[in-house]
């Protein structure tokens, strides 16, 4: 072999390592393109267009957010006959100053015996200086002419020595667990505010015994809510004792019962009724009987996304017929489920025409965002539908998710429990406050009537709740 077959070889093998470098480097940068496209998606998402918090938006300036609502051609503000509500004056004041003219201004003559020919009037609406009344209570001891002691009988609750009256035992856990002020905080408020020491401990224990007299409550619409004819459900992660736990909520439009539980897909498993949620599997397992309605919400985030970023154009279509199809009064149901059906095939034919994605040499084949949710509108239609063919079932699992907005909020304030214990106390107490907003009825009261033990006038008149 000569010098010039040696140096042709020499290229050929050169060549080849710079080909299957080249393979190699390929394949780096098509993982990269994906990779890329995956983080440029993730900071694409927001709370608008995900399940994301609005708290995870960060402080960073937003375009003008574009509304999961259509337009509906209105102007902003109040609309015309919407009854307003505003400060009235009162035809009963407590208190009347009158400030009368004593003389004239022209001809400096006295005015104070004439009468006045007219009224005019101004109110102030404030409140009283805060203070704390103590009621002393005594009993007698007399001697009959038998020559028997006796003595009079203390009111039942009054127990001791020295106590807190019950509107003090009502305000101390309304303000700790409807208006989540933490204890410390809110001791120094009665301090500050009413110029009593309370205890931080003595605070917990209103709770507490608040969270027992309540317990025959509690199982009652515990009970109840397992033959709800439709139950929205939704979980949030919680801490307690450091660890990651979880509350869960079930909700109508006249109760709610909170529930914390270590894992979550602890989920109830009783129910009977049509449960609305956000396709969390455990309801799908452990929930065989019932009938499920999926979150349209959800589903309208999941399309806004696939429309700003993928810019898919089968997604605009489905969220335009959802958003159609939930303020319909008597919607086309055999054209609606048509078109249904048209999109997600036009859907599935387009990503079925997409390039596979690289999966790897094991596990199921790797699907994009727009795919997987294609499929799950697909396989779920039934169950995205069912605000169309069940009364009653809403749109969206808005319900729940409210219900649990506000122990995200707990959570921020107090950053979680110690123990279990007091995370059923607070459960316990946000189910009956919750209840009592929903129905109407004024928390404070129905607080000091519970404490009371004035049970015949407290809740659930509406529904068929049994009273404790």
């Amino acid at each position: 072999m000569d010098d010039k077959d040696i140096i042709i070889e020499l290229l050929k093998d050169q060549l080849k390592k710079l080909e299957e470098l080249n393979r190699s480097q390929f394949q780096i940068i098509e993982q990269q393109a994906l990779r890329i496209a995956e983080l440029e998606r993730r900071l694409g998402l927001n709370s608008s267009n995900s399940s994301q918090p609005p708290s995870s938006d960060g402080l960073r300036k937003k375009p003008s957010p574009k509304n999961l609502r259509s337009k509906s051609g209105k102007k902003s503000g109040g609309q015309k006959g919407h009854k307003g509500h505003t400060l009235e004056q009162t035809a009963h004041p407590d208190k009347i100053i009158n400030h009368d003219a004593d003389e004239c201004p022209n001809c400096q003559n006295s005015l104070k015996t004439i009468a006045p020919t007219r009224f005019f009037k101004r109110q102030v609406f404030d409140i009283p200086d805060p203070q704390i009344q103590v009621t002393e209570h005594q009993i007698s001891l007399k001697i009959c002419t038998c020559g028997t002691p006796v003595k009079g009988s203390f009111p039942n609750h009054v127990k001791a020595p020295v106590q807190y009256g019950h509107r003090i035992q009502a305000l101390a856990p309304y303000l700790m667990h409807q208006q989540l002020i933490p204890e410390d905080r809110l001791s120094d408020l009665f301090h500050d505010v009413f110029n009593l020491s309370i205890t931080s401990a003595s605070l917990v224990n209103m709770g507490k015994s608040l969270s027992q007299k309540l317990m025959p409550w509690v199982e009652n619409l515990k009970n109840h809510l397992q033959g709800a004819p439709v139950l929205n459900l939704d979980e949030t992660g919680f801490r307690i004792q450091g660890k990651t736990s979880w509350l869960h909520v079930q909700s109508t439009p006249e109760e709610t019962y909170y529930r914390a539980a270590s894992k979550r897909g602890d989920v109830p498993t009783n129910l009977s009724g049509i449960a609305v949620h956000d396709h969390f599997k455990s309801y799908y397992k452990h929930l065989p009987n019932s009938v499920h309605a999926l979150c349209n919400a959800h589903h309208l985030r999941e399309l806004k996304a696939l429309e700003e970023i993928e810019k898919e154009p089968w997604a605009f279509k489905m969220s335009k017929l959802l958003r159609i199809s939930s303020k319909c009064q008597e919607p086309p149901i055999d054209r609606i489920f048509a078109l249904y059906d048209q999109i997600v095939a036009e859907g599935l034919g387009f990503h079925e025409s997409q390039p596979p994605l690289d999966s790897g040499a094991r596990g199921r084949k790797k699907r994009r965002t727009g795919h997987n949710l294609l499929i799950r509108l697909r396989d779920y239609k039934g169950d995205t539908l069912r605000f169309l063919t069940h009364e009653g079932v809403p749109f969206t699992n808005n319900l729940a998710e409210q219900d649990v907005r506000m122990m995200k909020v707990k959570q921020k304030i107090s950053g979680g429990f110690r123990t279990f214990a007091g995370a059923d106390i607070f459960c316990t107490l946000r189910s009956f406050f919750s209840t009592c907003r929903k129905q109407n009825e004024n928390i404070f009261s129905s607080i000091t009537q519970t404490i009371q033990g004035q049970n015949e006038v407290v809740l659930v008149v509406r529904t068929g709740l049994q009273r404790f």
